[in-house]
């Protein structure tokens, strides 16, 4: 059995980034696009606005897996600085402080560019 889940870890990893890829990517959508739509409306090259573009520019080529471990290593520390700018001051727990979904952004992406975007990808499929 453990070596038929040793055949898939490629294809999970490529799941694993495409999965989270299309939420990033939907926080991007929100904050730039307007949707789907919420009460945030960022002013342009304010940090919440420069995030959404990140989010935006950085989830779609994360999500077709192009330039995967650059632009993986990039989100991974803008999630880490999103959590120590706008998390962690607001209480030292992230179930309180609402962190918990950067910290695992910043892992998994931290994760994706040491190990790269699997074979689901543009990256794999130039040969990269």
């Amino acid at each position: 059995m453990p070596n038929q889940f040793q055949a898939m870890a490629p294809r999970l990893l490529s799941l694993l980034r495409i999965v989270s890829a299309l939420l990033f990517f939907a926080h991007g959508t929100q904050k730039i696009l307007g949707f789907p739509a919420s009460d945030m409306h960022p002013a342009m090259w304010s940090l919440p606005w420069i995030a959404g573009i990140l989010e935006l520019v950085g989830g779609g080529l994360l999500l077709i897996g192009l330039f995967s471990r650059p632009v993986a290593f990039i989100l991974s520390g803008q999630m880490a600085v999103a959590y120590w700018i706008a998390h962690a001051p607001q209480s030292p727990y992230p179930s309180l402080n609402g962190g918990d979904a950067a910290i695992l952004f910043c892992f998994v992406f931290l994760y994706i560019a040491a190990a790269g975007p699997g074979p689901w990808s543009v990256d794999a499929g130039r040969g990269r």
